[in-house]
């Protein structure tokens, strides 16, 4: 019993237009020319290799065809010729929204007076008490040791002068000499024997804290 005859895939019936290079085959095309070649003959192909018209759809095969990995530890391999989509799908990031609450409706409306009143204090150009205290306090003391520092030094010239090697003073002495600076001026004030009294009492507290408890025998306080 014949075959009917039908369509056969040769090199005078398949016409590929080459001015359309940059047009990627569709999957009907695809299907098509599967069906195609599905019904061809043995000897219809070798016709069709001896032509060269079978390399055209080896051809368009390979370019189809998803690179796979021989290890599931390499990489995949994928073919440098195949075409990058224009629209790539990426991990779109959140943009972070910078908001201004002078400008923000949820926000309320802005209190002009009520904020003087609560943040007033970032606009004074006098710091508060206790950051004032202890900022006079340094300068005080920084001072306190650079005028012990020049009169030391203004000593030592003239004993530099008399043919004497010049001495410098130690951290501990500056201390020192700041002390009986301070002695003088709470005597010349009269307030030497409170001074000396409170701190007595702080030192006797520091020395109470190690001091040990004696055991209370028979339930006697």
């Amino acid at each position: 019993m014949t075959k009917p005859d039908l369509a056969v895939a040769t090199s005078t019936k398949i016409k590929f237009d080459d001015s359309d290079d940059d047009h990627d085959s569709t999957s009907e095309d695809e299907g098509e020319i599967e069906k195609e070649l599905a019904d061809v003959t043995f000897e219809e192909l070798q016709r069709a290799k001896s032509d060269g018209s079978e390399m055209v759809y080896r051809k368009f095969k390979s370019e189809n065809k998803v690179g796979g990995r021989a290890n599931k530890n390499r990489p995949m391999e994928m073919s440098s010729k195949k075409r990058v989509s224009r629209y790539r799908e990426v991990i779109q990031v959140p943009k972070k929204v910078v908001r201004d609450p002078r400008f923000e409706s949820l926000c309320g409306r802005l209190d002009v007076e009520g904020f003087k009143k609560r943040y007033g204090f970032l606009y004074e150009n006098e710091f508060p008490g206790g950051k004032e205290d202890k900022q006079l306090k340094g300068a005080v003391s920084r001072r306190t040791d650079r005028e012990i520092l020049a009169e030391h030094k203004k000593k030592e010239r003239e004993a530099a002068k008399q043919g004497k090697k010049p001495y410098y003073l130690k951290k501990s002495e500056i201390r020192k000499e700041k002390l009986i600076d301070k002695y003088k001026e709470l005597k010349a004030s009269g307030k030497l024997e409170s001074f000396i009294e409170k701190k007595r009492k702080r030192n006797a507290s520091k020395d109470h804290r190690y001091m040990p408890y004696r055991r209370l025998e028979g339930g006697d306080q």
